[in-house]
């Protein structure tokens, strides 16, 4: 390994991510340094990080390696793996376009939660194709001291528990996440959101992402939010066939969100790379440790 490894920092409506290419999956990233990278006191700083890898060169990629060239291996801010992230995903197309990999129009990306179509247009916007949803069955609760509400479980590749309350404060400091039952609903912890309402298909959202906190932006949290406000809307194009689009704000900006009457989701939004540098490998290696 090198002495110094090359990243890049970059965030989608405030969503930040380290971000590591590493196109033959040559570098270690255990969790320990994933959460030291992403550490903003003692690290470099992010809300995840984003592994850059030729699906070829990746086992869990592999065979996604004909359909998409390029892995996102993404990264929680605590150094667990997460199936999806939706803001991450556009800023890891933002990257490739960046480094010359690719050029404007489409591409696939490979993740976890299966490969993602992604759309580079010239005004600088990115769309991540996001699939369909799930509703799985069951009633959900979320509380917040005192308070509780009912919440819609979708599921977006990875879970999401949404909940609309009448103020954002409501949500509290988001510090630990929010206590949601019945616990079997989600075995492998949960995405928060707290919805309020702006106008006509216009919401806002505050959220705690698991293995993060609070962050300023969940692209596949807006997604879930747009689903469960057009189910609770009378606007499930499944039911309308008419496609639905929701504004969705985020504190970190703002997100469209279209769901199709086949239930493809599409979110738009900006992404932007804002730094490059070298991390010390032998400090990785102590933190990594």
């Amino acid at each position: 390994m090198s002495t110094r490894i090359a990243f890049l920092k970059g965030h989608g409506t405030e969503n930040d991510f380290v971000i590591v290419p590493d196109p033959e999956n040559a570098v270690d990233l255990p969790p320990a340094a994933v959460a030291a990278l992403c550490d903003r006191r003692a690290g470099i700083g992010g809300d995840g990080l984003l592994h850059v890898v030729r699906s070829a060169a990746h086992p869990e990629a592999e065979d996604m390696a004909d359909e998409a060239e390029w892995f996102m291996d993404y990264r929680n801010g605590d150094g667990s793996v997460a199936e999806m992230c939706g803001n991450g995903v556009r800023v890891f197309a933002r990257y490739l376009q960046h480094a010359g990999l690719v050029t404007e129009g489409d591409l696939a990306v490979a993740t976890r939660g299966g490969v993602k179509r992604v759309h580079l247009a010239k005004n600088g916007d990115v769309t991540a194709g996001m699939g369909r949803a799930r509703l799985p069955e069951g009633e959900v609760t979320v509380v917040v001291g005192e308070r509780s509400w009912p919440a819609r479980n979708v599921n977006m590749g990875n879970p999401h528990a949404v909940a609309f309350v009448a103020d954002l404060a409501h949500a509290g400091d988001l510090f630990a996440p929010p206590p949601v039952s019945p616990a079997s609903a989600y075995p492998q912890g949960v995405n928060v959101e707290f919805v309020v309402d702006r106008g006509p298909r216009h919401v806002a959202l505050r959220v705690h992402e698991r293995g993060s906190g609070e962050t300023r932006s969940c692209g596949t949290g807006a997604c879930a939010v747009a689903v469960a406000a057009a189910r609770r809307d009378g606007a499930d194009p499944a039911v309308t066939g008419l496609p639905a689009t929701y504004v969705v704000d985020v504190p970190g900006g703002r997100l469209v969100i279209t769901e199709s009457p086949d239930g493809e989701i599409e979110m738009t939004g900006p992404a932007v790379i804002v730094a490059t540098g070298e991390i010390d490998s032998e400090w990785l290696e102590t933190v990594a440790r």
